[in-house]
């Protein structure tokens, strides 16, 4: 009956009015209970993500950070001056051009642009549901403007207000908007197509 976007907007719709009651947060205040619905989507997100995705973020995360940086110039800086010859009580290991140096820092940039990778595809899943999130919001909102533009032009008829003047105007946003042709429409006008 529903697709599973809809039982998703359905759900944050739910979240909305529950959280709403359980907080007894304004009603009148939108925003915040948008704010609720997302960071509660974003909270149940983080907790869907498997081990190794975690295990991923968190590698991701201190690879890119300055420790993670000065712990391998660290590295680099001490093992070449150990095999330099530049700390005379510690005998030499991997003499220039530091072979097994080489060796470990290849093999260290392989598994680490690994767990990049893995925690890039998690974030691209998740992105990609956002969009479609993001689709079918702004599709409900633009049905329901047309509605309401519909239903404005019959309280303006049986009023007997003049709307002749605005009626070619709101001629094309009262009518429903076909996505597919305009999808269309926009990948022939996009560059590099």
């Amino acid at each position: 009956m529903y697709s599973n976007s809809d039982k998703l907007i359905l759900s944050v719709q739910r979240f909305g009015v529950l959280e709403m009651r359980m907080t007894g947060n304004d009603p009148a205040n939108p925003t915040q209970l948008n704010i609720d619905a997302i960071a509660k989507l974003e909270h149940e997100a983080l907790l869907r993500r498997t081990l190794t995705e975690r295990a991923s973020d968190a590698i991701t995360k201190f690879i890119g950070s300055t420790a993670f940086l000065l712990l391998q110039v660290l590295l680099v800086l001490t093992w070449s001056a150990i095999n330099l010859g530049l700390i005379p009580s510690v005998k030499a290991f991997d003499p220039f051009p530091f072979g097994i140096l080489a060796l470990v820092i290849s093999s260290e940039s392989v598994v680490l642009t690994i767990f990049v990778l893995i925690s890039q595809n998690r974030m691209a899943r998740q992105a990609e549901k956002r969009s479609h999130l993001d689709l079918q919001v702004g599709m409900l909102a633009e049905q329901e403007l047309t509605a309401v533009l519909q239903m404005q032009h019959k309280i303006c008829q049986r009023l007997g207000i003049d709307v002749e003047s605005t009626k070619q105007e709101l001629k094309g946003f009262s009518d429903a908007t076909d996505v597919s042709k305009l999808a269309s429409d926009l990948e022939d006008k996009l560059p590099g197509q």
